[in-house]
């Protein structure tokens, strides 16, 4: 059985719902990796963030694709990723800070035998 690099809490999956119907759209994620935001999880409306061609699509959560960039990816290749929501806002660009909370990521490393049946890298 294949083994996915990202996965959502039920509360994050609550808040995308959520935010599919104040947007009206599909959405995306990107982990950042930049100074002013850390390496967090940011969730846009699909067409707001360019996604950019060495970025690496590591997964999909609740229908929404999940990317990151080759140097943040070289960090987190060995990593499982879960996104979850905490309140407080966040100093980022992600469409949920409005409503006073947050998506974090949580990272763990993967067991040997999930390692070696991780679902291949969608390479676009």
């Amino acid at each position: 059985m294949a083994v996915s690099r990202v996965d959502a809490t039920e509360a994050a999956k609550k808040l995308i719902d959520r935010l599919r119907e104040i947007h009206g759209t599909d959405l995306m994620f990107h982990q950042s990796g930049g100074c002013c935001d850390g390496s967090a999880p940011m969730c846009f409306e699909l067409g707001d963030f360019m996604v950019g061609s060495r970025d690496i699509k590591v997964g999909n959560i609740h229908g929404c694709d999940f990317y990151m960039s080759p140097e943040q990816f070289e960090y987190m290749q060995h990593s499982h990723i879960t996104i979850d929501v905490v309140a407080g806002r966040g100093s980022s660009f992600s469409i949920e800070i409005p409503l006073g909370v947050r998506f974090i990521s949580i990272s763990r490393l993967f067991t040997d035998d999930e390692y070696k049946n991780l679902d291949p890298l969608d390479m676009e």
